[in-house]
């Protein structure tokens, strides 16, 4: 391709226009006529001479000779159209506004669970159906645990040369326990160092004093304390009373009369000849009454500590109250016992009915009484109802009876009960027991 072929002629321009060497040609002219942005250069026209570029003719030598340019242009001249001129604007030139960006202030998002409104339907005639409302769930962030590094092996190779501060420098933010605390309590901060207390000042004698007064229990707070203290002890000792004198005094009771009974019939065994005279707590009889299922050993006198708590029968056998014994031939056999606690032999004596037996057991014989009447109550001082004939009983002579005491109301020693009987049946050991006992 030379340079004067007609399609590649330097001095072509955009539209076909020749311009001249070194003269700008004219900008584009915007549509809207402003131009937003800097203005673009003009265009300049190829001023560069397009060289011949060297063609394989160059290696094969000679060519024939090649038509003249001339001859070309002459042969299409009537082939182009006339040039038309194009008009050459000034551009305006225009500032750029410069805008400041506005700063926006990014709103903070509350991440807790959000609700969504429930969405009303139109039904158009149809059924309605509520939509139910779900609850979303609230996020959890997710916990990572730290991983160990101190139990990892340490990578094989040479050892860093390095002295220990010429390290790597330490991280920032909480240590290495800080990081463990916090990964065992599943992610949580480290919990800050308590705050020091804070020493009050010191106070000043009268004020010491003052704070020694108000901190002391006043009178009426103690006394209560006192005396509440007290009615506890009384009470847990009324308690553990109650408790021997119901239960532990029958307890001891009953050890003791089965020992004295055994006792009794021991000496009857061997033989021993019976004395004139009873010393007081020695036990000498037996008396059975079988409608109360009673079985109790008889010493003589009336001592309470000596005979009545060890839960005997005592017979009033000592000085003005003395009586008469079973095997006299004439007398009032008269008897004491307790009728709550220490045994408590004639407890139930007040549901005796006449003609129910008492029998009385002694070393010879068994003398079989037969109940006759009962006084219920008297006063203590009054010994005529263990006379030979007692008053209030019904007999109006002298005969062989026995008399049972006891105290009454029951648990109290205000007054005395009375029961009488009359001696029917006089039976020699040797014989047997009597009727009463045997059925």
């Amino acid at each position: 391709m030379t340079s004067g072929s007609p399609w590649f002629r330097a001095t072509d321009g955009p539209e076909g226009e020749p311009y001249p060497q070194g003269t700008p040609a004219p900008a584009p002219v915007p549509p809207h006529g402003y131009a937003p942005g800097p203005v673009p250069p003009a265009y300049e026209a190829e001023t560069a001479v397009y060289e011949a570029i060297p063609g394989p003719e160059a290696h094969l030598g000679p060519q024939p000779p090649q038509t003249p340019q001339g001859a070309y242009e002459g042969a299409y001249a009537g082939s182009y159209e006339p040039v038309r001129e194009v008009p050459t604007y000034d551009t305006p030139t225009y500032d750029t506004p410069t805008y400041d960006t506005p700063t926006y202030d990014t709103p903070a998002y509350d991440t807790a669970a959000y609700d969504p409104p429930a969405y009303d339907r139109p039904t158009h005639g149809r059924q309605a159906y509520d939509t139910p409302a779900h609850d979303a769930p609230a996020y959890e962030a997710p916990t990572y645990e730290a991983p160990d590094y101190d139990d990892a092996p340490a990578p094989d190779g040479p050892a860093d040369p390095r002295p220990a501060d010429e390290g790597a420098a330490p991280l920032p933010g909480p240590g290495r326990a800080e990081r463990r605390r916090a990964a065992r309590r599943k992610g949580r901060a480290p919990e800050p160092d308590a705050a020091p207390q804070q020493t009050a000042a010191p106070l000043s004698r009268v004020e010491a004093r003052r704070a020694a007064r108000a901190a002391k229990d006043s009178i009426g707070v103690v006394l209560s304390r006192v005396v509440g203290e007290l009615f506890i002890t009384f009470g847990v000792v009324m308690l553990l009373f109650v408790t021997y004198q119901l239960w532990w005094t029958n307890v001891r009771a009953g050890q003791q009369t089965d020992r004295a009974k055994a006792q009794i019939e021991n000496s009857w065994q061997q033989g021993e000849s019976r004395p004139d005279a009873f010393e007081p707590g020695q036990g000498f009889a037996i008396m059975y009454i079988p409608k109360l299922d009673v079985v109790a050993p008889i010493a003589e006198g009336i001592s309470k500590t000596k005979v009545l708590d060890k839960g005997l029968v005592g017979h009033y056998g000592e000085g003005k109250l003395k009586t008469a014994m079973p095997g006299d031939k004439q007398g009032n056999f008269a008897v004491a016992g307790h009728r709550n606690t220490h045994g408590e032999p004639f407890r139930y004596i007040n549901q005796l009915k006449p003609g129910d037996p008492i029998v009385v057991e002694t070393q010879d014989a068994y003398y079989t009484y037969e109940m006759a009447s009962i006084l219920p109550q008297t006063s203590p001082s009054n010994v005529s109802v263990i006379e030979p004939v007692p008053k209030g009983s019904g007999f109006t002579k002298p005969g062989r009876y026995i008399t049972l005491t006891t105290c009454t109301p029951e648990f109290t020693s205000t007054y005395r009960m009375i029961v009488w009987g009359k001696l029917v049946d006089e039976r020699p050991r040797s014989k047997g027991k009597p009727d009463a006992l045997v059925g």
